[in-house]
């Protein structure tokens, strides 16, 4: 960089360069190195609060708080060594997408804790203990799930469909979703483990995983396992469809987002839709490899007879006492049609005549080419247009049949399978009246539920209520997090500010806000840092940076 002065710094990108990123995956979690009372609980409160901001407020109890807070006390000290801490940062990613699936704390701790028993840092007993049986029943059945391909020959189909059956029959479908999550980590890791190894795990994951995600409305989910496999198992035709696809992605992307904006403006000023529908929620995606590839290859189409590339689908709040819902969607297809250039011979409605699995949509295609023969040809965009309650109705029905899992009446029944265990098996973590002691737990964490993030934090650590965290309470998180009663002490001279011996809401919610701050920070330079990266940096075939003050600013300039 250019020092005060302005003078040229010369500096030798081999000793700063970092190693591109192979694997494509999320960011980790910023983890703190152990060592300090402050750091283990900066680490803690960060990690809690994070994941509880991503929790849904349906799944929002003071069950749910006690229960994850166990779980990371059980497992950041169990994994923080493991693997020099890539463990961790993996553990906390699969919670993460646990929080952002909308998933109960049960089954984030389980997945936390999880990562700690394939590690071999925890045993079941341990995690039992610590956690209950719901959670260490849900830890039981993710295992099972997760050898069930191995005990058949799962490039046989019929052999791969009994599997999915027999999962999604006989498993909570928490359960499900957990392993699901836990084999999207491990397909992102698999440069480590020996070929053979590679495309066994890549061929369970197409084959029963995979269509698992899909059917339980996890789509998303779904299709990155899908392009995973099957860029591990077939890399050649991989890159034939990923060059094919990227050429026009990056402009296909952008038209989904304008017309995204565009759509939702249009829609809100329609005076017909404002009397039926209270809000509209537009999706847009672009068409992923491996079903490229399925259209190309397995149904034989040419590349220009592949007309989903681009996709969108539109959701209708549809008021209650204003129909079925359907004249809403014919509306939206007429406010499109008056938008962009409509295909008739493509407009499917599935609603006038539902599929044989209970499936209603409306599903339409548009043009999005630039007009005149000088103008940029794209792709057909398809659009499905449906109500909230149809949507819904589609996550688990439409999508087992569509996973390859059964016929449509037997779609039915496992969808009716899943909705009854996932509620059943629910039903603990709801929180009763905060009146006597029918809830089993105390009253300070009946209470968190409705508090922020600090609030919530310093009664689960303020154990008997009495609205300070006492020393003897502090050296026991300390013990768990794996540290001692050194560190306790340090941290309290840290914080106790009034040097009472004890931490009140005020010292505690001062430290708390420190660690988000810290966070915020380093979130802040890593964003400015890719900018800069993007905008300052350029690399001569000397291999040798050049900078220089001009006016006000730095500006890098090569040669």
């Amino acid at each position: 960089m250019a020092s005060a002065g302005g003078e040229v710094v010369v500096v030798d990108p081999a000793a700063a360069a970092v190693a591109p990123d192979v694997e494509h995956h999320a960011p980790a979690p910023r983890l703190t190195p152990a060592g300090s009372g402050g750091r283990l609980m900066a680490e803690l409160l960060g990690v809690f609060n994070g994941l509880t901001e991503r929790m849904g407020d349906d799944v929002a109890t003071s069950s749910s708080w006690t229960l994850l807070f166990r779980a990371l006390k059980l497992a950041l000290p169990a994994l923080r060594d493991a693997a020099g801490g890539r463990s961790l940062a993996r553990a906390l990613i699969v919670a993460a997408s646990l929080a952002d699936l909308q998933m109960d704390a049960e089954v984030i701790s389980a997945g936390i804790v999880r990562q700690a028993m394939d590690a071999g840092a925890v045993a079941m007993a341990d995690a039992e203990a610590q956690l209950g049986p719901g959670a260490a029943a849900l830890l039981r059945e993710s295992l099972d799930v997760k050898n069930a391909p191995s005990r058949v020959d799962v490039a046989d189909e019929e052999a791969a469909s009994a599997v999915r059956n027999r999962i999604l029959s006989g498993y909570d479908v928490r359960a499900v979703i957990l392993e699901l999550a836990i084999r999207l980590d491990a397909m992102k890791h698999l440069d480590g483990v020996p070929k053979h190894q590679q495309r066994t795990t890549s061929l369970e994951v197409l084959k029963v995983f995979a269509p698992l995600a899909h059917a339980v409305g996890a789509g998303a989910l779904s299709k990155e396992l899908e392009d995973l496999s099957f860029w591990r198992l077939y890399p050649q035709a991989y890159a034939q469809v990923d060059q094919w696809l990227s050429g026009q992605e990056d402009d296909c992307k952008r038209v989904l987002a304008t017309c995204k904006d565009d759509l939702l403006q249009a829609l809100a000023a329609d005076d017909e839709l404002r009397h039926t529908v209270a809000g509209f929620d537009v999706k847009g995606r672009y068409k992923s490899r491996f079903s490229a590839m399925k259209k190309l290859v397995k149904d034989g189409r040419r590349p220009e007879d592949v007309h989903d590339i681009l996709g969108m689908r539109v959701i209708l709040d549809h008021l209650a006492g204003a129909g079925d819902g359907h004249r809403a969607c014919i509306r939206t297809h007429e406010v499109i049609k008056g938008m962009w250039k409509d295909v008739p011979a493509r407009t499917k409605d599935y609603i006038a005549r539902p599929k044989g699995d209970g499936y209603r949509s409306l599903h339409i295609a548009v043009d999005m080419s630039e007009p005149g023969p000088e103008g940029k040809k794209r792709p057909l965009m398809e659009v499905q247009i449906r109500t909230k309650e149809m949507n819904d109705a589609a996550v688990f029905g439409h999508a087992l049949y569509k996973g390859c899992l059964a016929d449509p009446e037997e779609a039915k029944r496992l969808k009716d399978i899943m909705l009854a265990a996932a509620e059943v098996a629910a039903q603990h973590l709801r929180d009763e009246p905060a009146t006597g002691d029918q809830t089993g737990v105390p009253a300070a964490a009946a209470a968190a539920a409705s508090a922020g993030n600090i609030e919530r934090a310093f009664r689960l650590l303020d154990k008997n209520g009495d609205g300070r965290i006492s020393m003897e309470e502090l050296t026991e998180l300390m013990e768990d997090l794996g540290a001692g009663g050194k560190d306790a002490e340090e941290l309290m001279r840290l914080l106790d500010d009034n040097n009472d011996g004890s931490l009140s809401s005020d010292e505690f919610a001062l430290f708390q806000k420190r660690v988000e701050l810290k966070a915020k920070l380093e979130d802040k330079d890593d964003e400015y840092k890719e900018i800069l990266k993007q905008k300052l940096q350029k690399v001569d075939d000397t291999g040798l940076i050049h900078v220089y003050r001009k006016n006000l600013s730095d500006k890098l300039v090569s040669g």
